[in-house]
């Protein structure tokens, strides 16, 4: 007798693309050609980030400088790409880290049903109750300016999200036909729960962080313009409407507008290939 066991459907990358809209795509491609700009940047930018013109301060957009120049006469064209690579680095850092944390905290809470569920939902309660810009600055206060304390901090901030969502999706998983035929037939519980329960919720929570990605970003960007993430002259999207204020305030608005727009459009392109991904896979798994 042969016992065939008939797995859900796994979800991957390459399987996306059904789940976008062409708004997604746009979105998609928008994300995509910001980060390249950032991860390329030494070749495309135009001018060391850190050059100071003081003959062409303030300069507005023009063949020398297509989006002019910020108080020190900085092209911000270069700024912004460079400024890319910490504004994006410290939000994949913390999606990262707080996906794969909560996961397996969320995979241990949805499959055990004794006192180590009830510890770890507990645990997740506690963590809610401390929002990820207050616990970010908590640790700067304790650790100091910078990227390293906020991003540790945020990391620790997502991760009772993804645990939630992960906890939730494995409670229901662990009551399938193949799961329960897989433990019938004497399969030991790490292989069921990584080899075979985990791939079938890595769509749907990867759809979470990606949403949580544009939550941290904004964070972050408003850390850096309080004067508490990244410090000058480092470029950062941040900082740079920080040291905009000055310009913003004698009438130049570029100087904080381009950053500005660029951190809008990036938080919303996240958040819509997010909600689809989440809102459509959600939708197809459950």
């Amino acid at each position: 007798m042969t016992l065939t066991l008939r797995l859900p459907q796994q979800a991957g990358l390459r399987r996306y693309a059904q789940y976008l809209s062409p708004l997604g795509w746009a979105a998609a491609v928008f994300a995509v050609l910001v980060v390249f700009m950032a991860v390329f940047a030494p070749s495309l930018a135009p001018y060391d980030p850190d050059y100071v013109d003081l003959n062409n301060v303030l300069a507005g957009p023009g063949a020398g400088h297509l989006l002019g120049t910020d108080a020190l006469g900085r092209d911000l064209l270069s700024r912004l790409m460079y400024g890319g690579r910490t504004s994006l680095l410290g939000p994949a850092i913390v999606m990262v880290g707080s996906t794969v944390l909560g996961m397996l905290l969320g995979l241990a809470a949805g499959w055990s049903r004794g006192w180590l569920g009830r510890l770890l939902s507990r645990f997740f309660d506690l963590l809610f109750a401390f929002p990820a810009l207050l616990l970010a600055m908590l640790a700067i206060a304790l650790f100091g300016k910078g990227l390293t304390a906020p991003i540790i901090a945020m990391t620790i901030a997502y991760v009772p999200y993804v645990a939630r969502l992960t906890q939730a999706l494995v409670t229901a998983e662990r009551s399938r036909p193949y799961v329960q035929a897989y433990q019938v037939l004497g399969f030991r519980t790490p292989w069921v729960v990584l080899g075979r329960v985990l791939p079938n919720l890595i769509p749907t929570v990867g759809a979470q962080s990606t949403l949580n990605f544009g939550y941290v970003l904004a964070d972050l960007a408003a850390l850096s313009f309080i004067g508490l993430g990244i410090q000058p002259p480092t470029s950062d999207w941040g900082a740079m409407i920080e040291e905009a204020r000055g310009a913003l305030l004698g009438g130049h608005l570029l100087p904080a507008f381009w950053p500005a727009l660029v951190v809008v459009l990036v938080v919303v392109a996240v958040n819509i290939i997010g909600e689809e991904l989440s809102d459509r896979i959600g939708g197809k798994l459950a």
